[in-house]
């Protein structure tokens, strides 16, 4: 049986999670993945935390709060996300600093329903 998750309909142009440590930093990058978390911290001045996942990994994705404001209903309710983003490095850790966020949750609808 082949593996259902690496052939449904991927979203144009998103780097995996795998391949994240490629770009330097401070390159634009798209990535897309299910929304696993979502962190709101009182502390950190209203950025966002999101982490997505694809078939290759996780992806952890920060978001000002002007571009929360821009975005809010995908950032509030999107299962899937495209984002683009600058890609940041710093100890080893790669976060992706949002500038654009599309909600493509419509593409799960696609997904082949798989017998576990």
């Amino acid at each position: 049986m082949e593996n259902t998750l690496l052939t449904w309909p991927k979203p144009p142009s998103a780097c995996p999670a795998s391949l994240l440590n490629r770009p330097a930093p401070g390159t634009i990058v798209c990535v897309a993945g299910l929304v696993i978390l979502r962190q709101r911290p009182g502390t950190a001045k209203g950025v966002i935390f999101l982490t997505l996942e694809d078939e290759t990994g996780t992806i952890n994705i920060v978001i000002w709060r002007t571009l929360y404001e821009k975005f809010r209903r995908a950032v509030i309710s999107g299962r899937l996300l495209k984002i683009k983003g600058r890609v940041q490095s710093e100890n080893s850790v790669i976060h992706i600093i949002a500038e654009y966020i599309e909600d493509i949750s419509y593409m799960l609808d696609d997904l082949p329903n798989i017998n576990i």
